[in-house]
C-alpha cells in the first residue's frame, strides 16, 4: 500500500479509514501483550508475539529496557530500527517498509495534508537558515531541494472543500513525484543525536533542583488526580529539547484527518522521537516521584506541534488508556498571546469501570451527554506555560483549551506527552463491594 502511487483521493480515504480500524485492534493487542508480560513477569509466549509486527515487537522490547532503567539499550534498539526504516534519507539503507500501524497513524509517505506541508515548509526554511554556519551543504539542500518541493505542491494542492471525500488528506500525484517529493517528505533529513550527557561525560541534570518531590507526591495523594508543576526541567535540558528535537529534528511524520481531528503534527517514540535525553527523562521522572509512578512503567511517548493560525484548533475530547498522563509544554511564553488559556481542560468526573474507551473516544457526544453534563461539566482548566507539566489520572477525559499563539515556526504550540501504566477506571458501588 505504501508503495502504490495510483490511488485516487477517494480510495486513499478508504485506505486510511481501514487503517484507523486496524490501529485500534493493534493497540489493543499491544496493551494486552504488555499486561500479560507485566502480570506474568516475562514474555507472553510465541503465540501472542506472532500477532505483532516486527516494529511493534521492537518497541515492546525497548519498553522492557526502560522499565529496567537501561536507557542505552532502549535507545540502541530504537535507533537501529529507525535507521533501517523507510524514514532513512538514503534509499539504499531502507531495509524495512513502513508498517501498517505507522501509516495508519498518518505517517505515510504517499499522502499529506495542507497544514502538514505548511509545517514542514516552515521547518525546512528554518533549517536552511540555522544550519548554514556549521553545515552549509545541508542548509543548501533544504533551501534548494526541500523548500521548492513543498512550495510547488502547496501552490496546486486542492482546497479542503475539494478534498471533502478524504477529510482533507491529499494523495501525491505524478507531478509531485516528478518534483522530488518522495525523496524528502516524511524522511529523516536532519535528526540530531541528542545525548543525555555533556561532552565531558557527566549526566545532564534533567529536573530543576527547586522541585520538592515529597510535597508534589503529597499533593497528588490529596488531589483529585490532577497536579500542576512549573519550571520542571533545568534550563539546559529545556533548551536542548526545544532546539535540537522539537524545532530541528525532522521527525514530525503524522498528519491527522484535518476535517475530523484537527490541524497538528505528531512525532512518536517508536518513529524517531527516541533521543536519549527524552528516554532518560521518562526514566528519571518515575524515580523522582515514586509514589505517583510506582508500578506504572512507561507505555508510550509522543509530541504534538500545532498550527498557530489553524481553524481546526487542538485535540478533541478524549481519554488516554493509561494510569498516569504527563503533559509537558515546551513553547516559549512569548508565543502565547492569551496567558489565561492555551493549555488543557480536564474534566474531573471519572468514567465508570465498564466503559469501552476505544468506543467512547469515537463517540464524544455520548461522553458529553452521559458523563460530563450530569456533573455540570466540572473541570480544571490549566493555562499554557513554558516548562509546565500537568500530571493527571489518564482515565479523565480532557481536551486542548482554546489557544492563540503568534505566527512563526518557533511559536507553534508544542506538548510532549508521556503515558505510564494501565488505566484505573471508576468501579461501580456493586463492583467495589465485591472486592
Amino acid at each position: 500500500m505504501e508503495g502504490c502511487s495510483t490511488l485516487s483521493h477517494r480510495s486513499t480515504f478508504f485506505v486510511i479509514v481501514c487503517a484507523i480500524i486496524y490501529i485500534s485492534s493493534t493497540k489493543t493487542k499491544i496493551l494486552a501483550l504488555q499486561h500479560t508480560q507485566q502480570t506474568a513477569g516475562g514474555s507472553s509466549g510465541d503465540d501472542d508475539q506472532s500477532q505483532l509486527s516486527r516494529d511493534e515487537l521492537v518497541f515492546l522490547e525497548s519498553l522492557e529496557y526502560l522499565h529496567r532503567d537501561d536507557v542505552e539499550s532502549a535507545w540502541n534498539i530504537l535507533e537501529r530500527d529507525f535507521q533501517n526504516s523507510a524514514r532513512n534519507s538514503d534509499p539504499g539503507k531502507r531495509l524495512h517498509r513502513l508498517s501498517q500501524r505507522k501509516i495508519s497513524l498518518g505517517g505515510g509517505t504517499t499522502f499529506t495534508s495542507e497544514y502538514k506541508l505548511k509545517a514542514d515548509l516552515e521547518q525546512a526554511r528554518y533549517l536552511s537558515e540555522i544550519l548554514h554556519p556549521q553545515d552549509p551543504e545541508k542548509a543548501d539542500f533544504f533551501a534548494s531541494v526541500v523548500v521548492p518541493a513543498y512550495e510547488a505542491i502547496l501552490e496546486r494542492i486542492p482546497t479542503l472543500e475539494q478534498l471533502e471525500t478524504t477529510m482533507g488528506l491529499y494523495k501525491f500525484q505524478k507531478q509531485d513525484v516528478a518534483d522530488g517529493i518522495m525523496a524528502v517528505y516524511n524522511r529523516a533529513l536532519h535528526v540530531p543525536n541528542v545525548s543525555a550527557n555533556r561532552a565531558d561525560g557527566t549526566p545532564i541534570p534533567i529536573f530543576d533542583k527547586a522541585l520538592k518531590p515529597a510535597q508534589i507526591q503529597k499533593e497528588w495523594i490529596d488531589s483529585n488526580g490532577i497536579i500542576v508543576l512549573d519550571d520542571v526541567l533545568t534550563k539546559e535540558t529545556l533548551h536542548l529539547i526545544q532546539q535540537q528535537i522539537m524545532w530541528e529534528s525532522t521527525v514530525w511524520y503524522q498528519t491527522k484527518l484535518p476535517q475530523r481531528f484537527g490541524g497538528y503534527c505528531g512525532a512518536y517514540i517508536d518513529d524517531g522521537l527516541h533521543q536519549k535525553i527524552l528516554l532518560r527523562l521518562s526514566v528519571e521522572l518515575r524515580k523522582l516521584l515514586p509514589d505517583i509512578f510506582d508500578g506504572h512503567p512507561l507505555k508510550y511517548m509522543w509530541a504534538y506541534k500545532y498550527d498557530s493560525d489553524s481553524e481546526f484548533g487542538g485535540i478533541n475530547l478524549h481519554a488516554d488508556e493509561a494510569a498516569v498522563n504527563v503533559n509537558l509544554w515546551l513553547t516559549p511564553n512569548d508565543a502565547n498571546l492569551n496567558k489565561d488559556n492555551g493549555g488543557l481542560v480536564i474534566y474531573t468526573v471519572k468514567p465508570p469501570h465498564d466503559w469501552d474507551f476505544e468506543l467512547y473516544n469515537r463517540d464524544t457526544d455520548f461522553v458529553y451527554e452521559h458523563l460530563l453534563r450530569p456533573s455540570g461539566y466540572a473541570n480544571i482548566t490549566v493555562p499554557y506555560r513554558e516548562n509546565r507539566a500537568v500530571i493527571f489520572d489518564s482515565a479523565l477525559f480532557h481536551t486542548t483549551d482554546d489557544y492563540t499563539f503568534r505566527k512563526g515556526y518557533k511559536n507553534r504550540r508544542i506538548n510532549l506527552t508521556l503515558l505510564y501504566g494501565d488505566m484505573k477506571k471508576q468501579r461501580t458501588q456493586q463492583q467495589s463491594s465485591e472486592l
